[in-house]
């Protein structure tokens, strides 16, 4: 599988910087527990997060800021970079127990702006993806959490199923059992978003123990700010936890709710 260490995700333009996490709860991630978030109506947040919850990218960026393989385990490429095969996971399920294949990929990258201009189901494990102009970055592209893998019927393949969504409402996701990525991701057993769209009402319901989670513009309306937790840091924050959140040291996050990721890379101590 394609691998890049930090330098060269850094110099390839298609990843942000890391940001370290300050005022960790914990190293290690125990499993278990409901992680409620509060999030704001406008500017994208409450889809980022449950789609990051449910849905699944053949690539992602990990939170040392390592681009690893996600459905997909390995790729290759012609010599011009044009030309790109990848293989699939044949592990991988959708919500309702049917297993995910290559049609599946060529079907959600259809018309999605990748530069895609042919895609072909070489068999059920491999796909075969021509450009219209070569592009070295197509892995680190297909990380984008917009370009998920669906189903026909709009199902996902992440941690997280859809127990119940009210869109730019409410969401609640249930932990997958028996996921592909048991033991290494996913450690909540559910995940529930809340929109609140004042953030003074947001900092009032992290504050008093509603939420565990708070998207706030500063830490106007926290109490003993001393005993949350700040994301990316206290002087820059865009979001803040109560301590008994963990996160990972360091994220790779091209946005403030780390790609949407918080469900199966946040857990509660």
């Amino acid at each position: 599988m394609t691998r890049m260490d930090r330098r060269a995700l850094f110099t390839s333009g298609a990843a942000a910087a890391l940001l370290a996490a300050s005022g960790l709860s914990a190293a290690t991630p125990r499993s278990g527990g409901r992680l409620r978030l509060a999030l704001p109506r406008e500017g994208g947040s409450f889809d980022q997060v449950w789609r990051g919850a449910v849905f699944d990218t053949l690539t992602e960026v990990a939170p040392n800021g390592v681009l690893r393989g996600e459905l997909a385990t390995g790729w290759t490429s012609s010599s011009d970079a044009r030309v790109w095969n990848f293989e699939l996971r044949n592990d991988a399920v959708f919500h309702d127990g049917t297993s995910i294949d290559a049609k599946d990929v060529v079907a959600s990258l259809t018309g999605a702006e990748t530069g895609v201009v042919w895609a072909e189901a070489t068999d059920l494990t491999h796909v075969q993806l021509e450009l219209s102009a070569p592009n070295p970055d197509l892995p680190y592209l297909l990380a984008d959490p917009a370009l998920v893998m669906k189903s026909k019927s709009g199902q996902g393949t992440g941690l997280y199923r859809i127990e119940r969504l009210e869109h730019g409402r409410h969401f609640l996701g249930q932990r997958v059992t028996q996921h592909y990525k048991d033991g290494q991701a996913g450690w909540l057993d559910s995940i529930e978003i809340i929109v609140i769209p004042d953030s003074n009402i947001r900092a009032e319901a992290l504050r008093d123990g509603f939420v565990d989670v708070a998207e706030l513009p500063e830490p106007k309306g926290l109490r003993g700010r001393g005993e949350f937790i700040y994301h990316p840091s206290k002087d820059n924050m865009a979001l803040a936890a109560r301590p008994g959140v963990g996160m990972p040291k360091l994220i790779g996050a091209r946005g403030p709710l780390d790609d949407g990721r918080i469900g199966e890379r946040w857990w509660i101590d």
